[in-house]
Parts: structure tokens; C-alpha cells; sequence
């Protein structure tokens, strides 16, 4: 998979550099992050909810906060359900590993697409094409500890926080143009708690993420994600970005 920056941070800038000798990295937070990724990597089924707060520049020009929630089960290598409700509308997501489709909840309409045979690849040409958003995508990445050294100067482990209860390893990254903040929960699983980025060349304009409810190799009937279109429902077209 080609190296590349987390799906939110690319949504905010399109392109970073980095000086490689200024950079400054943390082997505890790099050892933190590599055993939570493989954690990840390991598993074979998953189901997690997340809540989103995302700040946007307004036709005012003030900053907005929306505000999502999301459920999302994945079976690797080829299924991926999600389930969005929020302020700016309600969603899904159902990939089989052979087409993925869109159902619009607000609309009663849908898309359906053929997609790439696996979750990764496809989330990459996805957001692409399309701009769709997949919750927590991020951290499902094999390579998602180099992408935090390739595209931070600095990434430090500053101490255990408590997060909604739960003791956390807090662990910062910057550079001169994000601030990213993960929180980790420090028990067994090692699963991603918070997750915080800020753009500092966007006003501080900020994303932040809260993981609850992670259920870890459940047995997710197949059936999950296969889409039904719902009665009357109705068929449409989307364009490429271009």
C-alpha cells in the first residue's frame, strides 16, 4: 500500500513536507502505537461506535461544530458496515467486498459502485473518487505508525490521562501545520479512545473522535453487508471527483 497521511489530515491539507533531521520521535509513543496497530492487525472481525465533532468554516465565516455518531462492523478481509446519524445527515455504508453502497436515510436514495476486493484498498479509492468518509478508518491501516513518523516532526508520549474513565497513554504529534492528540486505552485490548487533530493554518479548526462499545472477533452474520435497497427507495448516479 502506497505510504501516505492519515484520511482526515489529507481532507484538511493536500500537501505536507518535513525536514527528516529536525524530527523528533518518541520511542515510547512509537513502542504505544506499533502494539495498538498490531493489535488491530490481528483481529478479524471488529465492531466499535464512535462519536465526531468537526468544526467547518461557515458562509459567516465563523467557525461551526457538527456533531455525528457512528456504528461500524468489519470482517477482514472484504466487509465493512457503517451506520452514520448526525447534523449534517444520516447514512450508510455496506461493502461486501465486491460493491459497495450508499444509502442516503434523509433522501430514501442510493448509489451502488463496484469497488476493490478488500477493506483498505478500498477506503483508499473510495475517498478518492468519491470523498466518502469512513469512520476510524485511520487506525486500520498496517502502516499507520510510519505514517505518524513520516509525516510528523515530533510524536511524543506525555503520561497516562483518565478518558471518560479510563486510565489512557496520551500521545502527541506535530508539526508546523497539525497537532494530532491519541488517546490509547491502557488495558489488554490497547484500543484507540480519542483522537484529536487540529489544523493550524485553518483557524485551529478541529476533528475529534470518541471510541466506545469495541467489540473484538464478534461473529458478524454475512448478511450484514449485503445491501436491500428499502421500498421506494431510489437509484441514483455520483461523479468522479475530478
Amino acid at each position: 500500500m502506497e505510504k501516505r497521511l492519515l484520511l482526515i489530515v489529507l481532507t484538511f491539507l493536500p500537501f505536507l513536507s518535513f525536514a527528516q533531521e529536525s524530527k523528533k520521535i518518541d520511542s515510547t509513543a512509537i513502542f504505544i502505537l506499533d502494539k495498538m496497530n498490531d493489535i488491530i492487525g490481528d483481529l478479524e472481525s471488529v465492531s466499535f461506535n464512535v462519536a465526531t465533532s468537526s468544526d467547518k468554516i461557515n458562509v459567516e465565516q465563523n467557525i461551526e461544530t457538527h456533531f455525528s455518531t457512528s456504528s461500524v462492523s468489519m470482517v477482514g478481509p472484504d466487509k465493512l458496515m457503517s451506520r452514520t446519524k448526525g447534523d449534517r445527515g444520516n447514512y450508510g455504508i455496506w461493502y461486501d467486498g465486491a460493491f459497495i453502497s450508499y444509502y442516503s436515510f434523509d433522501e430514501n436514495n442510493y448509489v451502488t459502485l463496484e469497488a476493490p476486493d478488500n477493506i483498505i484498498t478500498m477506503i483508499d479509492s473510495m475517498h478518492v473518487k468519491f470523498d466518502f468518509k469512513f469512520p476510524a478508518a485511520d487506525f486500520f491501516y498496517p502502516s499507520f505508525t510510519d505514517d505518524i513518523i513520516d509525516a510528523f516532526d515530533t510524536v511524543k508520549y506525555i503520561g497516562k490521562k483518565i478518558v471518560e474513565g479510563e486510565e489512557c497513554f496520551h500521545i502527541m504529534a506535530t508539526n508546523n501545520e497539525m497537532h494530532v492528540q491519541i488517546w490509547i486505552s491502557n488495558d489488554t485490548g490497547m484500543l484507540p479512545k480519542k483522537l484529536l487533530i487540529m489544523d493550524k493554518n485553518e483557524n485551529n479548526l478541529q476533528i475529534e473522535s470518541t471510541f466506545t462499545d469495541w467489540s473484538l472477533n464478534p461473529n458478524i452474520p454475512e448478511s450484514v453487508f449485503d445491501f436491500l435497497p428499502p421500498p421506494n427507495a431510489r437509484l441514483i448516479s455520483i461523479l468522479a471527483k475530478s
